[in-house]
């Protein structure tokens, strides 16, 4: 217990201090380009921000340490059986910068198609939380139920684990995905122009976020938006003003949120057990 208290507080200092440079560096885009003005929005953002940093801390307090054992386990099981591909040689005779860019777009590839997944009605119930956020700020990025935590983790890892490429690639894809992600949260309107033909902009993201679009239907690539466009989810008709949000009622509370998946499967298992106590009665 003394040691998985421990590795707890070591992590969330890691952590912690790991988004000190991005608060700023978010900080400072946010005055550039609103002005005083940033100062307005960020009280707004108030409530969902302490949201996020309440679940950021249970998160890597409790979630973090099962999801970096589960990891180990799929590799070491991967590994054990033979199932990774003998890549490696390939990747060890090319420059590294090529090796990461390469695991960064299959990386992108991988995670379109397991975010599409998270909108269909099987696995949303873990996903809503994170559309949960109507004021929308870099920290949003930290918002995931940790349901949804560890079947992206354990999804998008063991993908490029399978194709061999090695520890430090997997390392720096999920550190350039993570806070490149946490940019695209921003309340920025930017669209980046012609560019944001290939890459993922915030108001691009912005709009995959609105409220009224039946489970968010559009937008699901993180970094290259060329995969939205290959498989007709792209939306960018501007920089997004229109409301973000869900229209489940998931409660407001960080504890109801985090029920909120159990809550929909002892629903969706009412109808069953109606039937298995009337055949007893």
């Amino acid at each position: 217990m003394n040691t998985f208290l421990t590795d707890s507080a070591a992590a969330l200092w890691a952590a912690s201090s790991g988004l000190i440079a991005p608060a700023i560096v978010f900080a400072l885009i946010a005055l550039i380009v609103r002005g005083v003005a940033a100062f307005k929005v960020a009280r707004e953002a108030a409530h969902e921000v302490r949201f996020n940093i309440a679940l950021f801390v249970f998160d890597i307090v409790f979630v973090t340490p099962l999801i970096v054992l589960a990891i180990n386990a799929v590799h070491l099981a991967l590994q054990s059986n033979q199932l990774i591909l003998p890549l490696a040689q390939t990747w060890a005779a090319l420059p590294a910068a090529l090796v990461l860019l390469i695991a960064i777009f299959l990386g992108d590839f991988v995670a379109y198609w397991r975010h599409r997944l998270e909108h269909t009605d099987a696995l949303w119930p873990s996903h809503v939380m994170h559309h949960s956020d109507t004021a929308m700020t870099w920290t949003t990025g930290l918002r995931f139920h940790p349901i949804n935590r560890l079947t992206t983790s354990l999804f998008d890892t063991t993908v490029l684990a399978l194709l061999g490429f090695p520890t430090w690639v997997l390392v720096l894809n999920n550190l350039v995905r993570h806070h490149y992600g946490l940019f695209i949260h921003m309340d920025l309107p930017w669209t980046y122009g012609p560019l944001g033909r290939v890459f993922v902009s915030p108001a691009m993201h912005r709009w995959h976020h609105m409220r009224d679009a039946n489970g968010a239907g559009v937008n699901f690539a993180t970094v290259f938006s060329v995969f939205d466009q290959a498989f007709a989810t792209f939306h960018v008709p501007g920089p997004c003003n229109v409301p973000l949000g869900v229209r489940d009622s998931v409660g407001p509370g960080l504890l109801a949120q985090l029920l909120w998946p159990l809550r929909v499967v002892w629903r969706t298992l009412a109808p069953a057990r109606r039937v298995a106590t009337s055949n007893r009665d």
